[in-house]
């Protein structure tokens, strides 16, 4: 596999639909979770700085942890029905 092929199948990102729902699952926890943790860590420092800098810390990291297509989530690919022929 040369890597334009390798870097072409990054780029296409498939993903199962079991797959999505994972990543859609997580990826709102972390959210929730950052918006609390930043808000929290923001109101005891009195600073939007932090909170701001927290939040979007912690949506970096989800993106850059959650929005690649690893292996993982596909691992439950769609059978597709075979293709009729028109006679």
């Amino acid at each position: 596999m040369s890597l334009n092929d390798k870097l072409n199948s990054l780029i296409e990102g498939k993903i199962d639909f079991e797959g999505q729902k994972t990543t859609d699952r997580w990826l709102r926890y972390s959210l929730v979770i950052a918006t609390a943790v930043s808000f929290l860590l923001g109101f005891v420092l009195q600073s939007q700085k932090v909170t701001f800098s927290v939040l979007g810390v912690s949506t970096l990291g989800a993106a850059l942890v959650l929005l690649p297509p690893w292996p993982i989530y596909n691992k439950h690919s769609v059978k597709w029905l075979p293709a009729k022929k028109n006679e």
